[in-house]
């Protein structure tokens, strides 16, 4: 990965990334170990793989533990763990979401609970996990993942968008409430970016020739995009920006 940009306030930072290890993930975990950050991050699946590859690539070896955001007291332990790797969590980016298609006359009362634990519920809990160990470090930086799919009133996917929309309330809110501590929350809402995921399972050639025609920008979405969008987010750089939705899809919806 070549940034175009490095942050020096992020060396030696501590991160904690959610679902670090694949698609937008492991890009922002790369993105942060090469700012010379000690990341930590979870994920449901084994990501020994990645953490060797990670450790040869970068001479940073990032500590992976294996959890389900669901899981509350998984999530809770897991940062508890990080900051005693890494000292207290100065940077969290609310990463992991899922956004399996469903229609609204097919979900049941799981699914959806299950859709909001994973897409807004996780969230909030790593949100106050970080702040006592943030206010203890006179500051801190959260960015929450969101997406444009609510802004553009898609459908396919009722639950996933409702839940984006709470997490642009629940960053408003935050950031009001930890402005005084120090405590930046923003919002990064992507595009349509084409990690292996996307391309696997919805990306035809029609879509994605549909959708570039919508952008301002005639060039596909790439998880570097969005890594280095977070990583302005995550540095004093950004220091009084708060609050905020920053939109990331080369210019597919009009914000402001």
């Amino acid at each position: 990965m070549d940034l175009n940009a490095t942050f020096h306030d992020l060396e030696g930072a501590s991160v904690f990334i959610t679902g670090g290890g694949s698609g937008i993930g492991a890009a922002l975990t790369e993105g942060f170990l090469r700012q010379g950050a000690r990341v930590a991050f979870v994920g449901r699946s084994d990501a020994s793989e990645f953490v060797e590859r990670m450790a040869a690539e970068t001479g940073t070896r990032p500590l992976f533990i294996q959890c389900d955001i669901t899981d509350i007291s998984a999530l809770q332990a897991a940062i508890a763990q990080a900051a005693d790797a890494h000292g207290p969590v100065g940077i969290l980016v609310n990463n992991a979401a899922n956004d399996q298609r469903h229609a609204t006359l097919d979900v049941d009362e799981a699914f959806w609970d299950w859709s909001q634990a994973v897409n807004l519920k996780a969230y909030f809990f790593a949100c106050q996990a970080v702040v006592p160990g943030m206010q203890q470090l006179g500051g801190g930086a959260i960015v929450n993942f969101t997406s444009i799919s609510y802004m553009m009133g898609n459908s396919g996917y009722p639950a996933y968008t409702t839940a984006n929309s709470g997490i642009n309330g629940m960053t408003r809110s935050l950031a009001r409430e930890f402005g005084p501590d120090r405590i930046r929350v923003n919002a990064l809402a992507p595009g349509w970016v084409l990690t292996e995921k996307q391309l696997d399972k919805w990306a035809t050639p029609e879509g994605l020739a549909a959708h570039l025609e919508r952008q301002c920008l005639k060039d596909h979405l790439a998880p570097q995009d969005i890594v280095e969008s977070t990583l302005f987010l995550a540095s004093k750089s950004s220091r009084m920006i708060s609050g905020q939705a920053l939109v990331v899809d080369g210019g597919v919806v009009v914000s402001g």
